[in-house]
């Protein structure tokens, strides 16, 4: 099992949406970087955990925590006209980005702000640490144990 944390703006989908998603699954689409692209094609498998993460907000950080329930799809946004995440050099032949379903797990018990998160010298490997940008990344089971007991303090 791998670990990864999903970047989102609670504005436009929050762990909360989640919750209150059918089934409380949904497709995580609009993911427009290649690398985190890769992260999700290559990379994400089923019953892997995630944190869901807030970004772009009043309250940074990590606020639940998810599982994938479907592996790596074409992202059907891109092929939508009508979508903001439209790609017109994207074919149903050679799609050019990926989605996964996650399904909703929990929240944390409080929020672990990225404040938190940058003076824990616990934590050694997130690249938020390191001013990482990217949307999806990879979290080693280290630091995720050590997210997960900072939501518990």
């Amino acid at each position: 099992m791998a670990y990864w944390l999903l970047k989102t703006e609670p504005d436009a989908f929050s762990i909360d949406d989640l919750k209150n998603a059918p089934e409380q699954t949904s497709m995580w689409d609009g993911v427009r970087n290649y690398q985190a692209r890769n992260f999700l094609r290559d990379g994400f498998k089923q019953g892997d955990l995630v944190m869901i993460y807030h970004s772009s907000c009043k309250q940074v950080g990590v606020a639940g925590i998810a599982t994938v329930s479907r592996e790596a799809y074409a992202d059907p946004t891109q092929f939508d006209l009508n979508s903001d995440y439209y790609d017109a050099k994207a074919t149903a032949d050679n799609p050019r980005w990926y989605v996964v379903d996650v399904t909703y797990q929990s929240h944390l018990k409080k929020l672990v702000s990225l404040q938190a998160i940058k003076a824990n010298d616990a934590i050694t490997e997130i690249a938020l640490k390191k001013g990482g940008r990217l949307s999806v990344m990879p979290v080693t089971e280290h630091d995720w144990q050590q997210i997960i007991a900072m939501s518990e303090r």
